[in-house]
């Protein structure tokens, strides 16, 4: 009879000869809010976990798309509200005190350290010094740390540097998508096992494919396989005030965002958030057109109408339906399968679909 397989020697014996080697699953246990509960939702399943800890994620999009607003504003607060430390490491320099402060991040050094660099090359050594000392620590004081980059797209390479002092001004095109993706793939094996969090913006370019017109994220499909959540963003004008009238004046921008990979929920998915300037983005904004994207709110006239898991009956106007009466469809999502006897048919549903669609491949 067959010996039984030693699997405690197997371990011990790899262990000893293979440096830094992870054994085990290690699924997400902290997660970070994006401010968004619908953003959220589509990156998670979950209505408030939206970043998770030990993985990269990548926020990408044109500019004043609002990637900083979420990775460096409301992700650093929120981090920061769970008592994670934040090194946040800005190649544009474009991220003022002010507006971080204003946006409800803590500058203090003792929760945030803000690093200006631009070279790739000096980014992947401060991970990687930083990781080698993270885990020389005893694991009872290891803190919980997350990397804020902004953005990947404005950093540069020695050849970029070199022929700009040369006065060429060709670029390096070659090598930096090789080192954004090698950035990028390095500090995924580097943090997996740890509590510790890369979060990174990038730009997007229109693409020249007809037959493949999403824009194209900056630093090719390696850095996209790297990494393990990508949200493509695009900006459209917020033309309304804060009750919700239309207005001919630009109140803000409604982010249009598509979580294009994701291993937690189903991707390829949409939500426009917006973010008005005055007041800043509603964490429920998006949540109504998504409900009613699924099915889960039908139209009666002018309104919408939900029945919940205990078969009362919400009926409202689109404006009458405000956080706390969203809250009961999220407690019914999150408690489990939402039959709805009433939902709307099929046709309706896949009109309001593309109806979503249409707004998110606005210009």
């Amino acid at each position: 009879m067959p010996k039984a397989f030693d699997v405690s020697k197997f371990r011990k014996d790899i262990t000893k000869s293979i440096d830094g080697l992870s054994i085990g699953f290690h699924d997400p246990t902290d997660w970070i809010s994006t401010g968004s509960l619908a953003l959220n939702y589509l990156i998670s399943g979950d209505f408030h976990k939206g970043v998770p800890m030990g993985k990269v994620t990548v926020f990408a999009g044109e500019s004043g798309a609002g990637k900083s607003y979420f990775a460096s504003g409301n992700i650093v607060k929120n981090a920061q509200d769970q008592g994670i430390f934040v090194v946040l490491i800005d190649s544009e320099n474009a991220l003022d005190e002010s507006w971080l402060k204003a946006l409800g991040v803590d500058t203090d050094e003792s929760k945030l350290l803000k690093l200006s660099m631009s070279m790739i090359d000096d980014v992947a050594k401060t991970i990687s010094t930083f990781m080698k000392d993270y885990k020389a620590m005893p694991e009872e004081e290891r803190p919980k740390v997350l990397f804020v980059l902004d953005s990947l797209g404005m950093m540069m390479t020695p050849t970029d540097v070199n022929q700009f002092e040369a006065g060429d001004m060709k670029g390096d095109l070659g090598r930096k998508p090789k080192a954004l993706t090698s950035l990028v793939r390095n500090t995924v094996n580097m943090i997996g096992s740890y509590n510790v969090g890369i979060v990174a913006t990038n730009h997007t370019y229109a693409s020249q494919d007809m037959f493949d017109p999403d824009d194209k994220i900056s630093g090719g499909q390696g850095f996209i396989y790297a990494s393990s959540i990508v949200v493509a963003m695009r900006k459209l004008k917020l033309k309304e005030d804060t009750d919700g009238n239309k207005v001919s004046d630009v109140m803000g921008i409604r982010a249009a965002c598509k979580v294009m990979k994701t291993r937690y929920s189903k991707p390829f998915e949409g939500v426009q958030v917006k973010i008005p300037y005055e007041s800043g983005m509603d964490p429920y904004s998006g949540l109504l057109d998504m409900f009613e994207k699924q099915g889960l709110l039908t139209k009666q006239g002018n309104r919408l109408k939900y029945t919940t898991h205990a078969g009362d009956e919400m009926l409202e106007f689109r404006k009458g339906w405000t956080g706390d009466k969203l809250e009961v469809i999220m407690s019914d999502i999150a408690s489990g399968p939402i039959s709805n006897s009433e939902s709307a048919p099929v046709a309706e549903v896949e009109e309001i679909s593309e109806s979503i669609d249409e707004q998110l491949e606005e210009a």
